[in-house]
């Protein structure tokens, strides 16, 4: 058992049969009546952010949970992992990876686990993501006045809107949590 005086940006919280994880909170003493922590806490199964106000001092129950290092290997129905250190294998449902168009063989994820069931919660790609780009049409000369996104194809199958410049076989930089281009990196 915890308090609000335990509260950090990253904590998860076992509230209403959910694990909620704290986004934002801030620490409220209104001049009269009690102080009041309020949060914005999301959850782990279903992504959706709620807000909720606590009273302060009030006891709550934190879930242990912890992020583990995992390799991706392949996909066939389901998604396999392995653990990088002691080389257990597991399965994952497409419904627990963050952005599963953007995951490439080989890619180091971090997959979040409930302590107390050992359960896998969610699988986290890095913030970005290096692909290559496998298939664009050609940029027209010229058309470089506006900010003109144009559709590739990267080495997972993914599509992803980039600029008209980035030709078929380079290299770019895709950010995971939007799914949009980052910029062209050179190997």
């Amino acid at each position: 058992m915890a308090t609000t005086a335990d509260f950090r940006n990253g904590l998860c919280l076992d509230m209403n049969n959910d694990l909620l994880v704290i986004v934002d909170f801030q620490h409220v003493k209104p001049g009269k009546g009690g102080a009041f922590v309020r949060t914005k806490l999301k959850s782990v199964k279903s992504g959706k952010v709620i807000q909720h106000t606590f009273n302060a001092g009030v006891k709550i129950d934190i879930a242990r949970v912890e992020r583990r290092p995992y390799q991706f290997l392949y996909k066939d129905d389901i998604y396999h992992f392995m653990h990088t250190s002691t080389y257990e294998q597991i399965p994952l449902q497409e419904e627990l990876i963050s952005s599963p168009q953007l995951l490439k063989e080989g890619q180091e994820v971090e997959i979040l686990y409930h302590v107390d069931t050992e359960t896998p919660l969610t699988c986290d790609l890095p913030a970005f993501v290096i692909l290559e780009v496998t298939y664009t049409e050609p940029g027209a000369r010229g058309n470089t006045a506006t900010n003109v996104m144009k559709e590739a194809e990267v080495e997972t199958g993914a599509k992803v809107k980039v600029p008209l410049f980035i030709n078929t076989g380079d290299t770019i930089k895709v950010d995971t949590r939007t799914g949009e281009y980052g910029e062209r990196v050179k190997i």
